[in-house]
């Protein structure tokens, strides 16, 4: 069922259903990530990790033991994110916006959707995003990645905001516009329905971009990351580190299987940095001591003023 479009006069949060169908499956893909591989210590920003040295790693991106749900999602994602999608996608976002609130409003209206699922199997939104950014914030990272870490996820948003499904809000990201690359999860057999599969174009090795063009010249399949990724852009003064954390967290085959790095820049070079650093704590934060939201509102609420010049944003 499609979420329920939202004017943007009166953004709707309805659909208790469609709320927890969407936290359920983003929860299921949120199982099978991980991230692989050894990140480079340095100082500071890239100091290791200390949150999560004692926590079971090896559980995780197990794609062939997901359950149905996670796999048939992603048979549609595959199926469905075409470069005709992603440019009306990109026009409609760029055409209207959908609602004006402060982060922490946003934060709480999607955290009204997912308190409408079990508590006692999943974490809400607001958990999740708290437990994000106090990981990072005990490990002594920067105050810009600590909101990072809270809002990472706020682009779940998107869902009531219409979009046509799940496949167009969560999962892994990806490139379109040229060759669907193996290490994608499920690989390119996953993709013989899309209709750019076969494209002479669009399934060519480089198909509309060049080789170091720039990830910023690339077009990634649209969901969550990449919708808050333009929607903070231009009305915060986050570090170009904190974009990248934001657009490439779920863009596994780029920073975890080492894919499409022949459309690097130096520029990305450096953000790839900073997206491995981010990644541990938005898929071992979550935890069994859940944060006291009133006791560390203040703080966040802070940490949004000093980034967000207008108070108000527009979504």
């Amino acid at each position: 069922m499609a979420p329920v479009a939202v004017s943007p006069e009166a953004p709707v949060f309805n659909s208790k259903r469609d709320g927890q169908a969407l936290e359920e499956l983003s929860d299921a893909i949120d199982t099978v990530n991980v991230l692989k591989g050894t990140m480079k210590q340095e100082k500071g920003l890239y100091d290791e990790t200390e949150f999560d040295k004692d926590k079971d790693k090896t559980q995780f991106r197990q794609y062939e033991e997901a359950c149905d749900r996670v796999k048939n999602f992603y048979k549609e994602q595959h199926t469905k994110q075409t470069v005709a999608y992603n440019l009306k996608a990109r026009n409609e976002f760029h055409s209207k916006t959908r609602a004006e609130m402060t982060v922490w409003e946003a934060i709480e209206k999607l955290n009204t959707l997912i308190d409408e699922s079990d508590p006692d199997t999943s974490l809400s939104q607001i958990e999740h995003l708290l437990q994000s950014a106090e990981a990072i914030r005990r490990d002594g990272k920067p105050r810009w990645m600590q909101l990072t870490g809270l809002i990472h996820d706020l682009g779940k948003l998107l869902y009531f905001f219409g979009a046509q499904g799940q496949w167009d809000v969560v999962g892994d990201t990806f490139p379109v516009g040229l060759g669907f690359d193996d290490r994608i999860i499920y690989g390119t057999d996953s993709f013989k329905d899309n209709e750019d599969f076969n494209h002479p174009i669009y399934s060519s090795k480089f198909g509309i971009y060049s080789p170091g063009c720039g990830l910023d010249n690339v077009m990634l399949s649209w969901g969550h990351d990449e919708y808050l990724y333009h929607v903070v852009k231009d009305q915060s003064t986050l570090p170009d580190e904190a974009l990248a954390m934001i657009r490439y967290h779920s863009f596994y085959p780029w920073h975890n299987a080492g894919a499409y790095h022949e459309l690097m820049n130096d520029h990305d070079k450096e953000m790839l940095k900073a997206v491995k650093a981010f990644n541990p704590y938005d898929l071992y934060s979550k935890s069994d001591d859940v944060p006291t939201v009133e006791e560390l509102k203040p703080y966040y609420l802070e940490l949004i003023d000093e980034f967000f010049p207008n108070k108000v944003i527009k979504w």
